[in-house]
């Protein structure tokens, strides 16, 4: 018999074959996870081991994968460096992923299930399970290790039993209990087993009736506390420049609370709001109310849509235009819109009194996983894009994922190509997330939250660490050496080619060509075109339309790229999913080579 798979795993043969009660839990769960909840030492990793192997299904830690998401970072040391709130934060985004990933036995940290868009989510996409282990039995078991966080007070006893008294009525929310006993783990898996087996056909009816009732209704009857959905969904990415370090914030609801954020930072400033034609008829009302409201005065300079506007001569006018608004360097310039304004945006803020500050509100999916975040700014030059800018960081980064509504399909299906980037250059798990079920990105406001969240995350930490783009940085640039040159010799034409279109032909490009290369195997290079594909992205360069360019005027566009070094081609290539890595000194007959093969596929 073929073995069940996770993400691409093996798992072992399960022991559920030759049990009765385990083959009905299976069969109960309907694809559903088993999300293991409770205080911590209630046994939530050692059962839900034995748990997984009994039904045959792959056991997740979401603590462990939270250390492996930190590089190694310990989760005291995580507290200790970022504190809880940010532990939290992550600890919510890693367990989304991990519930989008089909049928598992997933264990949460103590604190997990506090979160009412946690146990949303759980309530979503599987069967909540409180291992309910009294004071007693809780203070012998954590006894045993000192790596407890909330647990280094002077009064340990004190203080797990005030968390155990807070947390209970938050717990009794889970679909069901088990009693966690001191007896042999083997007869607390029987036990578990035995409350499945009874509890999933009614949790089953139960949500059938909600359904037709309407669910939201239902649900409120049913778990009171998840009437707090009225609360804005929100996430907070921090990146660490020291001194010009600031938060990317990302939510629904934010361009009417822009004014409060702004004010914050800048209180009784003075904003440009730079912006473009159609952002100011969907969005630039309700920012411009919203700084009235926070006492803030505001200018709009509004330019032309599209790559254009990314030219000196409108950089020009836009810097006369801050100048003429009398702009001051403390107070703002406030970038509404996509990538272009944002990169043009920043530029101006970058050089107007030789630097001020400025906001970024990026209105695409593509800029807010990608253009505001990490401070480069510039505007094209007639030899390639981007030549012409500098790094200038931004104070604030609000990315409202309302505004992706207003989106067409293609400009969505553009950003969401620098998402599945994210996944590609350093995180498979992201990856096999978004390759599990990337509908739910395309149609759900908080799986969009997560997935901006994740992708800024990654950038965040890259650029703290190589804020210049003099090392690591240029993994981000992965399938933009192709992207870029196939933009250029578009002339910048939208109608033809929009800059995820590219990105996306070029990671496939770079994909193949690291094959090609004996770097990558040749089913990682099919999956990665195959998902980009099953989204609606283009993955071969006669999928651009008109194409007409040879294989040379591809490399000598190739040549601009701001990644070439004394002469020499440099290629973001690929070992696997999500082990990117900078390739040097490419040769240019070899890549040649492959551009001509290339212009083969139709």
């Amino acid at each position: 018999m073929t073995r069940p798979q996770h993400f691409g795993v093996v798992l072992p043969a399960p022991q559920a074959l030759n049990d009765e009660r385990a083959l009905a839990v299976c069969a109960a769960l309907n694809g559903r996870a088993i999300v293991l909840v409770g205080m911590m030492g209630s046994g939530k990793s050692a059962i839900g081991q034995r748990l997984a192997v009994r039904l045959g299904l792959p056991f997740v830690d979401a603590d462990a994968e939270i250390v492996a998401a930190a590089a190694g970072m310990s989760i005291p040391e995580i507290f200790a460096k970022y504190g809880e709130r940010y532990f939290r934060d992550g600890e919510r985004r890693v367990i989304m992923r991990l519930l989008n990933g089909g049928p598992v036995v997933l264990a949460t940290g103590g604190g997990a299930f506090l979160d009412p868009r946690t146990r949303d989510r759980i309530a979503e996409r599987g069967v909540s399970v409180w291992l309910d282990a009294d004071l007693k039995t809780l203070l012998k078991r954590v006894r045993r290790k000192n790596d407890r966080p909330l647990l280094q007070t002077e009064d340990p006893e004190e203080t797990l039993r005030q968390l155990l008294e807070a947390r209970r009525p938050l717990y009794e929310l889970a679909d069901l209990r088990v009693e966690s006993r001191e007896v042999p783990q083997d007869a607390m898996v029987d036990d578990t087993l035995a409350v499945l087996a009874a509890g999933l056909p009614m949790l089953e009816d139960l949500r059938q009736r909600a359904q037709s009732r309407g669910f939201a209704k239902a649900m409120t009857h049913l778990y009171p506390a998840r009437a707090e959905s009225d609360a804005r969904r929100q996430e907070i990415v921090r990146v660490a420049l020291g001194g010009r370090s600031y938060d990317i914030i990302i939510g629904d609801g934010l361009l009417q609370r822009a004014g409060d954020y702004i004010a914050e930072i800048a209180p009784g400033a003075a904003c440009a709001i730079i912006t473009d034609e159609n952002v100011a008829r969907l969005h630039l009302p309700t920012v411009e109310q919203s700084l009235k409201d926070a006492g803030l005065r505001a200018t709009t300079i509004i330019v032309p849509p599209g790559e254009a506007s990314k030219s000196l001569s409108v950089y020009g006018r836009v810097c006369d235009d801050v100048l003429a608004a009398r702009i001051e360097r403390r107070d703002l310039i406030v970038a509404l819109g996509g990538g272009v304004v944002g990169d043009l945006a920043g530029f101006v803020a970058a050089s107007v009194r030789r630097g001020s500050r400025f906001v970024q509100i990026p209105t695409t999916l593509l800029s807010q996983v990608d253009s505001s975040v990490g401070g480069k700014t510039g505007i094209n030059s007639r030899h390639g894009k981007n030549l012409i800018g500098a790094f200038h960081q931004p104070a604030l980064v609000l990315a409202d994922v309302d505004t992706l509504r207003t989106l067409p399909l293609r400009e969505f299906r553009a950003g969401y190509a620098e998402v599945v980037k994210y996944g590609l250059i350093g995180d498979a798990r992201f990856f096999d997330w978004l390759d599990a079920d990337s509908e739910a990105v395309f149609h759900s406001q908080a799986e969009q939250i997560c997935a901006v969240a994740v992708s800024c995350e990654t950038k965040a930490t890259i650029v703290a660490r190589d804020e210049t783009e003099q090392g690591e940085r240029a993994l981000l640039n992965f399938g933009h050496t192709f992207g870029h040159a196939f933009e250029r010799l578009t002339d910048y034409n939208s109608a033809r080619l929009v800059h995820g279109e590219g990105v996306a032909i070029g990671m496939a490009c770079a994909a193949r060509f690291s094959v090609r290369r004996g770097l990558c195997a040749e089913a990682a290079a099919e999956r990665v075109e195959r998902h980009l594909k099953g989204v609606g992205l283009p993955t071969k360069i006669h999928d651009i339309p008109d194409w007409r360019d040879d294989a040379q005027a591809i490399l000598d566009a190739m040549y601009q790229d701001k990644k070439v070094e004394r002469g020499a081609l440099t290629f973001i290539l690929l070992r696997g999913i999500g082990q990117a890595f900078i390739a040097k000194s490419v040769d240019a007959n070899e890549v040649l080579g492959f551009l001509k093969d290339e212009l083969k596929r139709t």
